[in-house]
């Protein structure tokens, strides 16, 4: 996968995932998602940060062909610290980070949207974490930053997704609007961002991270635990074989 970096003059920088067809983020490429978003504390001329993605959809999780490659645990331990620090990055991001979410997020991608200050989607976009159905947890933490709590959790449960339009019902989507509108949308909006002044952007980034009321590192380093133990337990390796054998598919 690469990840593209698109700079714009007036200080909004585009972090665009590309790894045709889905999306799956892989080990290497989390961990520069969280090496970006934590080096913009060192570059004063960025004052907003948008994520979005190329092709047919925002994230579809993890790349769980890359985890079975791994020698026993390696790929699981990998990829929980890559995915740990990506979300602690993007939450702590020096500026506001925009999601322009296009079609499906899944998994890992809940985990970036969760973190973000502001969420555009297309219209009818996915949201889910098909996690249990991958004999594994996390990023419940991010979720119930999208939907209320008991409704992340019938949709932990059950792998079910939620749309664009279920989640602007909530807040937490700012617009969902047509897929040819998405990026000039989002791009809009950083713009205005981004027009503010720069100090006075980047302490209002510092405060509203320091009111937040959740620990959203030690609350999602808790759920990794879980992942750990079922791992351990081989579910983990089960279910991925099961779906690299294509007897399941994520839905």
């Amino acid at each position: 996968m690469t990840i593209h970096l698109d700079t714009h003059s007036n200080g909004v920088l585009r972090v665009i995932m590309d790894n045709p067809p889905v999306n799956a983020l892989n080990i290497n490429d989390t961990f520069e998602i969280a090496a970006i978003c934590d080096s913009i504390r060192h570059k004063p001329e960025i004052s907003v940060l948008i994520i979005t993605a190329t092709g047919k959809g925002f994230c579809a999780g993890v790349d769980i062909k890359e985890l079975e490659e791994k020698e026993g645990h390696e790929g699981i331990l990998q990829i929980n610290e890559a995915c740990f620090q990506a979300f602690r990055a993007v939450h702590e991001c020096a500026v506001p980070v925009i999601a322009s979410v296009n079609d499906f997020c899944l998994g890992t991608g809940i985990g970036l949207v969760g973190c973000s200050d502001v969420v555009i989607a297309s219209t009818g976009a996915q949201f889910g974490l098909p996690e249990v159905d991958n004999g594994a947890l996390g990023a419940l933490t991010h979720l119930e930053r999208l939907v209320p709590r008991q409704r992340a959790r019938q949709m932990l449960y059950t792998c079910e997704t939620a749309t664009a339009e279920e989640l602007h019902g909530y807040g937490t989507i700012y617009k969902h609007v047509i897929p040819e509108e998405l990026d000039s949308t989002s791009l809009e909006l950083a713009s205005k961002i981004a027009s503010k002044n720069p100090l006075t952007i980047r302490t209002a980034k510092r405060s509203a991270i320091g009111i937040d009321t959740q620990d959203v590192n030690r609350s999602y380093r808790y759920e990794q635990g879980f992942t750990f133990q079922l791992n351990l337990a081989g579910e983990g390796q089960r279910a991925r074989q099961e779906f690299l054998d294509g007897k399941r598919q994520i839905d």
